[in-house]
C-alpha cells in the first residue's frame, strides 16, 4: 500500500493535472499539503480518492474532489498579495492550499468542532497566515473582508448574495452552482458598478446547507 506522501503525487498527476490543472504554484502546494491531516483518523486511508467526503460524525460536511478544488483554485487565480476568503464545510484543507498561494485567508467552517479541527491542522502545516472561524458558508465573514477571492468549497442552489458583497471591486468568486442541470463551475467577477459570471466547467458537489434551494422556488 503506497504511503500518503506517495499517494499525494499520485493523486495531483493522476486526478489533478489530467484535468487541466497547470499552474504550477498551485501544483506544488497541492503536492506539500497532506489532505489526510483534515480528516478524522477513521477516514485518512480515503484522503486521496477522487470523491467528495463526508466527515465521519459531521452532517453534511464534506471535502470536495481534489480535481473539482483544484480547477476552482486556478480559476480563482490567487496572487501573493490576495486576501482570500475560503467558505463551506470542511474548509480547513481548501484554506492550506490558498494559504500557500496568497497573503491571508479567512477559512469558514460548518461548525466549532469542524473549526477545532482545521485550525490544528493548520497549525501543524506550520502556515501561520489563515484565520478559521465557524459559521454559515453562504454569510461568510463580512467583519473580515472584503475580500480579493472567495472560494466556495461546495455548491450552491441560491445567489449567495452576502458573499458577493464581501468582494472587492476587481475581485472574484468561484464556486459550484446547482441552479440547473448539469451543475456548473462559474467565476462571478465584480466591478465597480456590477457583477458578471462565468461558467467555467460541468461540475458536481455537495450542496451546502443554508445554499439549498427553498421547496417550490424556481429560477
Amino acid at each position: 500500500m503506497p504511503d500518503a506522501l506517495t499517494s499525494r503525487w499520485n493523486m495531483v498527476d493522476s486526478q489533478v493535472r489530467t484535468a487541466d490543472v497547470t499552474d504550477l504554484r498551485l501544483i506544488e502546494a497541492m503536492r506539500a499539503t497532506p489532505r489526510e491531516a483534515f480528516l478524522p483518523e477513521s477516514q485518512k486511508a480515503l484522503a486521496y480518492l477522487d470523491r467528495d467526503i463526508a466527515l465521519d460524525g459531521e452532517d453534511n460536511v464534506y471535502l470536495i474532489k481534489p480535481m473539482v478544488l483544484g480547477r476552482l483554485l486556478q480559476a480563482a487565480d490567487i496572487e501573493p498579495t490576495d486576501r482570500v476568503l475560503v467558505t463551506g464545510g470542511a474548509a480547513g484543507y481548501a484554506a492550506a492550499l490558498a494559504g500557500r498561494l496568497g497573503a491571508e485567508v479567512v477559512a469558514v467552517c460548518a461548525n466549532d468542532k469542524v473549526a477545532a479541527a482545521s485550525r490544528s491542522a493548520l497549525e501543524a502545516s506550520g502556515l501561520s497566515n489563515i484565520t478559521v472561524t465557524a459559521g454559515e458558508a453562504g454569510q461568510g465573514d463580512a467583519a473580515r473582508g472584503p475580500y480579493d477571492v472567495i472560494v466556495l468549497h461546495g455548491a450552491t442552489e441560491v445567489v449567495p448574495q452576502a458573499l458577493y458583497d464581501q468582494i472587492k471591486p476587481g475581485g472574484r468568486l468561484v464556486g459550484v452552482f446547482a441552479q440547473s442541470v448539469p451543475s456548473r463551475a462559474t467565476l462571478v467577477t465584480r466591478s465597480e458598478a456590477d457583477f458578471g459570471a462565468r461558467t467555467l466547467f460541468d461540475a458536481a458537489a455537495p450542496v451546502l446547507p443554508g445554499l439549498k434551494r427553498l421547496p417550490g422556488f424556481t429560477f
